[in-house]
């Protein structure tokens, strides 16, 4: 069935009416990089006067939750700890709970400090934030696998290096035990004026080198929704998933068995929205931040 467009009031009242949780991704509907975009916080305030459960579920590994809290506050928004589920703090559930990571390895992080404080909050050492000196052919050799290292995770890094993948090959090449972890596959990043290369893009590198398979824990991966789905219950006929990615958030919610509604501020278009082959959304509007007409 093809996606309804949300395009009047009326819509817009059956539409919230409809649901009791609202999950959102936050890059590209929320906020576009550091820019928020337009009647999104009068949108938010709005769904919470009326009683909606907000849960913001992102793929973007490079923020811890206490700082995506700072960054709501920041652009003039509420939001808690507990209201944030991103794939970095998916890992480190992940790595504690169902592998029982052992306390005496650590975890090589390809990524930001979004990544390593997820992981320390939940007792797991982390590595590689240092590997930042120059690398040559002629010093190649010095790098080495580390008996220490129990898991690579890879998720987005602006400061990526030769050394940093140098380093994540060898443990993963010559430690068959070692762990490989992505905190998603996106292929492409929402950000400013732009899309750009996302996480997916970068991991592809270690994929090819190492022939291994990472373990994808952010959407619209399986480990990811089992996580959402058992931290908060949720009842699938009384929640949606909005998004502006289908092959992310949109086919999240489809495989968690929840409505989607698919936004047009981020990386989908109404062209490939409305694509027969594509993930089919419930809905589509054009912005989530249309729903502010219900709060006038």
């Amino acid at each position: 069935m093809a996606p309804t467009l949300l395009a009047t009031r009326d819509d817009y009242e059956a539409f919230v009416d409809r649901y009791d949780t609202f999950l959102f991704d936050c890059d590209g509907v929320i906020w576009r990089g550091n820019t928020v975009i337009d009647n999104v916080p009068a949108t938010l305030d709005m769904l919470r006067k009326r009683g909606k459960r907000l849960i913001f579920v992102t793929n973007n590994s490079a923020t811890s939750r206490r700082d995506y809290v700072g960054k709501f506050a920041k652009l003039g928004m509420q939001a808690a700890v507990e209201e944030i589920f991103s794939s970095a703090y998916a890992t480190a559930v992940y790595l504690r709970d169902v592998v029982g990571f052992a306390s005496d390895k650590k975890a090589y992080v390809i990524g930001g400090s979004g990544i390593r404080n997820e992981l320390e909050d939940v007792g797991i050492a982390t590595v590689g934030q240092d590997d930042t000196a120059a690398i040559s052919l002629a010093t190649l050799g010095d790098v080495e696998p580390s008996a220490d290292v129990g898991a690579v995770v890879f998720g987005i890094d602006y400061d990526i290096s030769y050394r940093k993948l140098a380093n994540a090959h060898v443990n993963l090449t010559q430690n068959p035990d070692c762990l490989f972890i992505a905190t998603n596959d996106d292929r492409t990043l929402p950000g400013g004026k732009h899309v750009y290369p996302g996480t997916g893009a970068l991991l592809t590198t270690l994929i090819h080198s190492t022939q291994r398979t990472p373990l994808v824990m952010g959407k619209p991966n399986t480990p990811m929704l089992d996580c959402v789905m058992q931290k908060f219950h949720l009842d699938p006929a009384r929640s949606c998933m909005v998004g502006d990615r289908l092959d992310t958030d949109i086919l999240f919610g489809i495989k968690g068995g929840v409505s989607t509604l698919c936004v047009l501020t981020g990386v989908a278009d109404e062209a490939s929205v409305l694509s027969p082959s594509a993930p089919q959304a419930t809905y589509y509007m054009s912005s989530l931040g249309n729903l502010f007409e219900l709060a006038q």
